[in-house]
């Protein structure tokens, strides 16, 4: 499937990029070769194969919640750029 000038200009209009005329032409070669494969695998017989919302099987890979006694405060601001009070200090973000 062969796209044209206009599709790829539009594509990148969409994604608000700026393409030169060399770099719109590159990319409708790649696009079409891209769509090319896609086309291949439409055509693979999948009538033996259930279907299935995963191929890998579900599992909680996640650690046990464990209670542990939190670093001391010095040890944590040791490498904050800034601190006051035992707190790190950052620029205000919000305006009155």
């Amino acid at each position: 499937m062969a796209l044209t000038r206009e599709e790829v200009q539009h594509v990148a209009w969409l994604a608000r990029l700026q393409l030169t005329d060399e770099e719109i032409e590159a990319f409708r070669e790649q696009l079409s070769a891209i769509l090319e494969y896609a086309q291949m695998l439409e055509e693979v017989d999948l009538s033996a194969v259930p279907p299935t919302a995963t191929v890998l099987p579900m599992r909680n890979v996640m650690r046990e919640d464990e209670v542990r006694p939190s670093l001391p405060q010095d040890v944590v601001l040791a490498n904050a750029p800034d601190t006051e009070d035992g707190y790190f200090r950052v620029r205000a973000v919000l305006s009155d």
